[in-house]
């Protein structure tokens, strides 16, 4: 995500170093700040999307899980009518939205990560923010002493490196990428050696769970 790189090298920004290469501190100084102003607002943004989208995920999971709970009364139901077709049928759609809530879980798994990263970004540019509000004007009067008795050269400091600054934007490309072989997979043709064995695991699981259900039904 490129918000996020932004806002990794905004926090890892030495203003001291940048204030000592600048040509003019308080216009560096003053812009650095609004960078961060300018950044802290669409961290702020991106937070409130990405919780909107769990919230949306945990919704369509939970509306799922409630098909599971009516598809499987209606299986109980055929059963006590003794109609073993019906229930087969309706037990394959409580499958169906069984594996649908897997889907679901993995999807609330990987947003909830991302809302995280995107908090954590959040609570370090704020606290970033505040330091260079803080020590903006120590630092311009630093460097104009340092400059004025020819120290300025002495006093870089050493900046932090660009080794995480990706990170997240890697992350983000492998869960697209792990996602767009699980689409392709899905789309392999139903004569597949391993698809037709699937399906007949399948059958043989409904077949056991309309035992279990007319077991449990007294049928």
């Amino acid at each position: 995500m490129a918000l996020l790189e932004r806002v990794s090298t905004l926090v890892r920004a030495n203003l001291n170093d940048l204030v000592d290469k600048a040509e003019h501190p308080e216009k560096m100084i003053k812009q650095v700040i609004l960078d961060m102003q300018n950044q802290l607002l669409q961290v702020k943004t991106q937070v409130a999307i990405a919780i909107a989208d769990q919230h949306l995920l945990e919704k369509k999971q939970k509306e799922n899980d409630d098909k599971v709970a009516e598809w499987m009364r209606k299986a109980e139901l055929a059963v006590d009518k003794k109609e073993d077709d019906l229930a087969r049928a309706a037990l394959h759609r409580v499958e169906s939205y069984r594996d649908l809530s897997e889907g679901f879980a993995e999807q609330i798994s990987d947003q909830k990560a991302q809302v995280e990263n995107l908090k954590t970004a959040l609570r370090q540019l704020e606290q970033k923010l505040a330091e260079a509000q803080a020590k903006a004007d120590l630092l311009i009067a630093q460097h104009r002493r340092a400059r004025a008795v020819g120290k300025a050269s002495d006093a870089k400091l050493a900046g932090g490196n660009g080794a995480s600054a990706g990170a997240f934007d890697r992350m983000k490309r492998k869960i697209a990428q792990e996602a767009a072989l699980s689409r392709a997979k899905s789309e392999i043709a139903a004569e597949d050696v391993e698809d037709r064995l699937a399906a007949l695991e399948k059958e043989d699981k409904i077949e056991q769970l309309l035992a279990e259900l007319k077991t449990k039904r007294g049928a």
